[in-house]
């Protein structure tokens, strides 16, 4: 198995890593990155815990190649707070507890991130569906759906004062 090097910015930095052809992307931040927020859980793309924001999509990295990341743009949990703080979504989760064992908490926050920027004012349906492709296992939905509500609460909040 040949080793490739991929070139990529990772949470808003260019980054280098040297992968086996056939290195899932996931496998690539947690393993060659020590970036352990983004889980690994079905590796089949059907959990979600696993998303990350390529190029301003939401995507599972479980069913990427890392190769394919060549020159993209990727955030991952570890990329939503800044020096300030916690980001609204982050905070939101917390808050409303939109959270209970955290394992699918990094992937529900990704998911939440880019979805509030598809769709900034979300109804509880819309939430549900847009959330659709990340699962919990212990049901945390009521409160995962009341931080999403949240979070384009203080977003709409924050985007005015600017």
């Amino acid at each position: 198995m040949s080793k490739q090097t991929v070139s990529f910015r990772l949470n808003g930095e260019p980054v280098e890593v040297s992968v086996d052809s056939r290195t899932l992307l996931v496998h690539a931040l947690r393993e060659s990155l020590s970036l352990t927020g983004t889980h690994i859980g079905c590796e089949t793309s059907h959990c979600g815990v696993c998303t990350v924001d390529l190029d301003g999509e939401s995507v599972k990295s479980c069913t990427l190649l890392a190769v394919q990341a060549q020159g993209k743009d990727i955030t991952t949990v570890e990329g939503l707070a800044d020096a300030e703080g916690l980001h609204a979504v982050q905070a939101a989760f917390i808050e409303e507890h939109g959270l209970q064992c955290g394992f699918c908490t990094p992937g529900m926050l990704m998911r939440t991130y880019r979805f509030l920027q598809e769709n900034p004012c979300p109804t509880e349906e819309e939430v549900r569906w847009g959330l659709s492709g990340n699962l919990c296992r212990c049901t945390g939905y009521q409160n995962i759906v009341k931080a999403v509500m949240t979070a384009s609460e203080n977003l709409k909040a924050v985007s005015t004062v600017k």
